[in-house]
C-alpha cells in the first residue's frame, strides 16, 4: 500500500458485483479457517439485508469489510454457535423482524490494520442499530490468542486477563475497545477454530437510545408473510434418525428462502409405524405416539435454530389411555402451542380408536394470527367460523387423503373457507405410499394456498399450488393488508353482512381451549 497521503477511503453498502474482492480478501484474512465464503452466502446477505453488508474501500478497492444480520435478541443473547447463525449451506439466518444486530464478520486487509478501520465499521453498524431502532449488537467473538495460554490459564482466566489488559487478543481486545461487554463463555461456538479451541465469547452493545414504544422495524406487523408447505413423500424409514434427517433437510430449505412458516402433513411420522410390523392397527399407533415428545422437542429445535414457524402437520398423542391426533405449532421463538383435532375420522376411530378434542384457539405469532384445522376439521364450517371470530388471518391445513375424491373434500372445503372467513387457507398433504404400514398405504395430494375471492386476490383464488403427488416444498407470499381491504371495501364483506339476527354458532364454549 502506498502512504497515507494517496489513501483515498469511503463506506458504502456491498454490492452483488463485489464477490470477486471480497473473496480475495477472505482468502488472504482466513486461510487458516477455510478462506472464503461462497458467492452465494454473499449473495443471500446482500439481497436479504444490504444494510448491514458494509465496505470500506480505497480508490475503488476494497479494504476492510463488516456483514451483519437481524436476529431475535431474545433468542441470540443465549449462549449459540456458529451453526445456528450460518446453515450447514453457509447460508446466514437473517431474520427480516429481528429487533438485534448480529455481526457475523469484520476484516482488513492486513496492510491497512493501522488505519482504524474497524472502528469505523463498529461505528457504522451502531449507527445502523440507532436509525432501525433495535435493542443491541450481538457477536460471536473468536480469542485467537488463547492458543499461547492453553496450558498455563483455563479459557475464563484468559478473558479475564483480557479485560484487564494484562494481556492482548486480537479480536477481544478489539471488541472490548469498542464498548462491547462480554455476557457469556460460548464452548464450541466454532469447532475448527484451533487457536481458539473452539471457544468464542458472547458480546453485546446496548443502544441506549432504543424506544421501545417507537417506531421501529420489528415492532410493525409484518405485511407480507412466506408460507413454505412440504408436500411430503411417504417412505420407508430405518430408525426416528432417519426420518428427523429428512424433516431437517426441508426446514434448512424452507429457512434458506426465508419462510416465515413450515407446513407438514397430518401424520408424517407414520412411516416409523413400519418398525413395528408384527403389531396390529391399534398397537402400532400407539407404537408411533411413543415418537410423539421426541419429535415435538427436535421440531423447537429445528424452529429457533433455522428461525421458522413450523406447523409440525399431526401426531397421535398418547395422555393416559386415550389417543389423540394433535398439531404442533413449534414458534420460532421457542414457545410451543398445540391444536388437538375436534372432528375423528371414521377411519381413525375405527382403526386407531382416536378420541377427539373440545377446542379450538388462535394463535398469535411474529407473522400474524393463526389456526390450525387438521384434515376432517376443515370439512366443518363452524370450525373454521370460531377461528374467524378470534380474528384468524392464515388457517393451516395439514391433511392425509388417500384417494382424489377424499383430497377434493379437503381442497374444496378449505377455499370455502377462505372466502366465509376473509383469510387465506394453506393445506399441505403427503404422497407416496408405504406398502408394510396398515391403514397408511397409499397418498394423494396436491398441496395449495388459498385466498378470498375478490379484486384483491388472483382470479381463481389459488395463489399457489403444488405439482399433483409429488416431494415437493411450495412457497406463497400473502398479504395480510389486503385482508383488511377486504373486511371494509371488498365487493362482498362476508364476516360483517352475517344475519346474527337469525342465526347463531351454538359452539361458543368450544373457543375455551382444554
Amino acid at each position: 500500500m502506498s502512504d497515507n497521503n494517496q489513501t483515498h477511503l469511503s463506506l458504502r453498502v456491498i454490492t452483488l458485483a463485489d464477490y470477486p474482492q471480497l473473496a480475495e480478501l477472505m482468502e488472504l484474512v482466513y486461510a487458516d479457517i477455510g478462506g472464503a465464503w461462497p458467492k452465494a452466502t454473499i449473495q443471500a446477505l446482500v439481497k436479504a439485508f444490504q444494510d448491514g453488508q458494509i465496505c470500506i474501500e480505497d480508490k475503488g478497492r476494497i479494504v476492510a469489510v463488516a456483514l451483519t444480520i437481524k436476529v431475535d435478541y431474545n433468542r441470540y443473547s443465549f449462549v449459540h454457535n456458529y451453526r445456528d447463525i450460518v446453515s450447514d449451506q453457509q447460508i446466514a439466518r437473517h431474520n427480516e423482524k429481528g429487533d438485534a444486530l448480529y455481526g457475523l464478520d469484520v476484516f482488513v486487509h492486513p496492510d491497512y490494520r493501522g488505519f482504524r478501520l474497524g472502528r469505523r465499521l463498529y461505528e457504522a453498524r451502531k449507527e445502523l442499530c440507532r436509525a432501525l431502532n433495535l435493542k443491541a449488537i450481538l457477536a460471536g467473538g473468536r480469542i485467537p490468542g488463547y492458543m499461547k495460554h492453553v496450558g498455563e490459564l483455563t479459557v475464563a482466566e484468559y478473558i479475564d486477563k483480557v479485560k484487564r489488559r494484562e494481556l492482548h487478543d486480537p479480536i477481544l481486545s478489539f471488541q472490548l475497545a469498542n464498548d462491547f461487554d462480554v455476557k457469556r463463555l460460548m464452548r464450541g461456538y466454532l469447532p475448527e477454530d484451533t487457536q481458539s479451541k473452539g471457544f468464542a465469547t458472547l458480546l453485546e452493545w446496548n443502544n441506549i437510545l432504543f424506544d421501545e414504544d417507537g417506531d421501529s422495524v420489528h415492532g410493525v406487523e409484518k405485511p407480507i408473510v412466506r408460507i413454505g408447505i412440504v408436500q411430503w413423500q411417504m417412505r420407508a424409514v430405518i430408525s426416528l434418525e432417519d426420518l428427523l434427517s429428512q424433516v431437517e433437510f426441508f426446514v434448512d430449505s424452507l429457512s434458506d428462502y426465508q419462510s416465515d412458516f413450515a407446513l407438514f402433513p397430518e401424520f408424517f411420522s407414520a412411516p416409523l409405524m413400519g418398525l413395528a410390523r408384527d403389531k396390529n392397527s391399534v398397537e402400532a399407533i400407539r407404537f408411533l405416539a411413543g415418537f410423539t415428545e421426541q419429535i415435538q422437542r427436535r421440531f423447537s429445535q429445528l424452529a429457533v435454530s433455522y428461525n421458522i414457524n413450523i406447523i409440525a402437520g399431526s401426531m397421535p398423542l398418547l395422555q393416559g389411555d386415550r389417543l389423540y391426533n394433535v398439531a404442533y405449532l413449534l414458534h420460532r421463538d421457542g414457545r410451543i402451542d398445540a391444536q388437538y383435532k375436534i372432528h375423528i375420522t371414521p377411519h381413525e376411530k375405527r382403526d386407531w380408536v382416536i378420541d377427539g378434542g373440545t377446542g379450538v384457539s388462535v394463535f398469535e405469532t411474529d407473522a400474524g394470527r393463526v389456526g390450525i384445522l387438521t384434515c376432517y376439521d376443515v370439512e366443518f364450517p363452524e370450525m373454521a367460523r370460531l377461528l374467524a371470530d378470534q380474528g384468524v388471518q392464515i388457517m393451516f391445513v395439514p391433511f392425509w387423503t388417500d384417494t382424489k375424491n377424499g383430497y377434493l373434500r379437503v381442497r374444496i372445503c378449505s377455499q370455502a373457507r377462505a372466502i366465509e372467513n376473509e383469510c387465506y387457507v394453506a393445506i399441505g398433504g403427503s404422497v407416496g405410499n408405504l406398502p408394510r404400514v396398515d391403514n397408511v398405504a397409499i397418498q394423494y395430494a396436491q398441496s395449495a394456498v388459498f385466498s378470498p375471492s375478490d379484486v384483491y386476490f388472483p382470479h381463481d383464488a389459488t395463489i399457489a399450488e403444488a405439482t399433483p403427488n409429488a416431494e415437493m416444498i411450495l412457497f406463497a407470499d400473502v398479504d395480510l393488508e389486503k385482508l383488511k381491504l377486504l373486511s371494509t371495501e371488498g365487493s362482498v364483506t362476508n364476516l360483517k353482512d352475517r344475519r346474527l339476527d337469525l342465526y347463531r354458532l351454538g359452539l361458543e364454549n368450544l373457543i375455551d381451549f382444554e
